[in-house]
């Protein structure tokens, strides 16, 4: 199951979806997608300073203070992830505290 989880400072995106082999599973490539789209997106289009890492099963999002751009374009990957995760419910899980 992939696990995403949301602090006011952190964002992680843990484990595999399970859904198909790897390299095959669509959901897996969904979050990931929308996660890589979110990341590369503060970087181009705000001015928000974020760190991050990116492995196999997991990524991990550490950022201060958010603008406004930056917080829109996180509510817009919560939007997508959401819509995978009412898809496909045994894959994926959303925590926000």
């Amino acid at each position: 199951m992939i696990t995403i989880t949301t602090t006011p400072h952190n964002l992680t995106i843990t484990g595999h979806a399970g859904h198909a082999e790897h390299g095959q599973d669509i959901v897996c490539a969904a979050v990931s997608a929308l996660a890589l789209t979110l990341i590369h997106s503060i970087e181009q289009l705000t001015e928000d300073k974020i760190e991050y890492e990116i492995e196999s099963g997991n990524i991990s999002v550490k950022h201060g203070n958010l603008s406004e751009k930056a917080r829109t374009l996180t509510d817009s990957f919560f939007i997508g992830c959401s819509g995978v995760a009412a898809a496909y419910p045994e894959c994926v899980k959303i925590v926000r505290p």
